[in-house]
C-alpha cells in the first residue's frame, strides 16, 4: 500500500522532525536518515507504516508505505497520522505572508524557512507527554515517556528497524502507582497518567467530542481532570488538535521567547503575552512555535561558538 503527499507549501523535513532527534529517542516514533517509522493502532490490531520523503523544501513529496493491501479505516489512518507528524494542514504560506508585518517572527521565518510544527499523533500520547514534561527539563521528560513506551508497549519490527507502539490506554490504565514510580516517576505524575488513560478507556473523556469542541469547552473540560492546569490543556489545543488561535503564555519556554524578542529587556506577565499574541489571531500557534524554534536554535548557536 502507498499514499503519495503533495505539500502544499514548503516543509523543511529535517527541521520539522528535530524534536525526534534533540532530546532522547523516542520508541514510538522512529526517526532515521531515510524514513520515519511508526505503529498505526486500529482497534486491536498494530500496522506498521514508514514515511519517506523526496524533493527539495519547495517542491517536497512524501511517501507512506504499508505492506500488502489494507483496508479504508488503516490507509485512512495512516493519512491522518502522517499528516499530523508532518504539520501538513498548517498554512505555511498564509503565515509566512502574514509574518513579514513583524520584524521579529519576519527574521525567524527566514531563518527556519519550511519548518511545521509536529503534531501528537494521539490525544493519549500528548497527554502523557504533558504529564512527564510538568514542572522538569525536556529531556528527562522524554527520557520518562520512552520508559513507559518501551515498558508497557508493543515492540515490532519494521524494515529492520525497532519500534514500539504507544501503550493503549486500557494498558496504561491498569498499571499501579508502584510501577511509574520504578520507572522515576513522582506519584503525583504517576496517578495522573493512570487517572487520564483510565478516562479514555472508559469512555468518561469522549475524545472524538473534544477534538471539535470549541477552545473554552477544551479548556473548561480538561482542567476539571485532576492533574490538568491551563498549560497543559493549552499545549493540547496547539499541539494536539492544532488550533490557529492558541497562545500557551503560561509556559517557561513562551514567556522566554517572547522576553527575547518582544521584552526589551524585562519579563512580560501571561496576561501581557497574550495580549501581544492575541493580533496574530489564526496564527499564533505558528507564530509561537516559530519563536520557540527560534531562540532554543539560537542558543545552541551561541554555545557552539564558545
Amino acid at each position: 500500500m502507498k499514499i503519495v503527499f503533495v505539500v502544499d507549501g514548503p516543509l523543511d523535513v529535517e527541521a520539522t522532525l528535530a524534536r525526534y532527534r534533540i532530546w532522547v529517542e523516542d520508541p514510538s516514533n522512529r526517526l532515521a536518515a531515510d524514513a520515519f517509522r511508526r505503529l498505526l493502532r486500529v482497534d486491536d490490531r498494530l500496522v506498521p507504516y514508514e514515511v519517506r520523503w523526496r524533493g527539495s523544501v519547495d517542491d517536497g513529496r512524501l511517501v507512506a508505505y504499508a505492506s500488502g493491501r489494507q483496508p479504508a479505516a488503516v490507509v485512512a489512518g495512516i493519512e491522518r497520522e502522517a499528516r499530523r507528524v508532518f504539520g501538513l494542514d498548517f498554512d505555511l504560506p498564509g503565515f509566512y505572508r502574514f509574518a513579514k508585518s513583524d520584524a521579529a517572527l519576519a527574521a525567524v521565518v527566514e531563518r527556519l524557512y519550511g519548518l511545521r510544527p509536529t503534531l501528537s499523533p494521539t490525544p493519549l500520547e500528548m497527554f502523557v507527554g504533558s504529564i512527564t514534561a510538568q514542572q522538569v527539563n525536556l529531556a528527562f521528560a522524554f527520557a520518562l515517556r520512552a520508559r513507559v513506551v518501551r515498558r508497557y508497549g508493543t515492540r515490532m519490527a519494521i524494515g529492520g528497524h525497532e519500534v514500539y507502539a504507544f501503550p493503549a490506554a486500557a494498558r496504561l490504565a491498569q498499571v499501579r502507582v508502584r510501577e511509574l514510580r520504578a520507572l522515576q516517576f513522582s506519584e503525583r505524575k504517576a496517578e495522573y497518567v493512570i487517572g487520564i488513560a483510565r478516562e479514555i478507556a472508559t469512555g468518561a473523556l469522549d475524545l472524538d467530542a473534544l477534538s471539535v469542541a470549541v477552545d473554552r469547552e477544551v479548556i473548561d473540560r480538561l482542567t476539571a481532570i485532576r492533574g490538568f492546569g491551563r498549560w497543559t490543556a493549552d499545549w493540547f489545543l496547539a499541539r494536539c488538535l492544532g488550533r490557529g488561535p492558541c497562545c500557551p503564555a503560561g509556559d517557561l519556554g513562551v514567556r522566554k521567547a517572547f522576553e527575547h524578542y518582544y521584552g526589551r529587556g524585562r519579563s512580560l506577565s501571561e496576561k501581557a503575552i497574550r495580549r501581544r499574541a492575541a493580533p496574530w489571531g489564526e496564527y499564533q500557534n505558528l507564530a509561537i512555535h516559530y519563536l520557540l524554534v527560534g531562540l532554543r536554535t539560537e542558543t545552541r548557536a551561541s554555545k557552539d561558538r564558545m
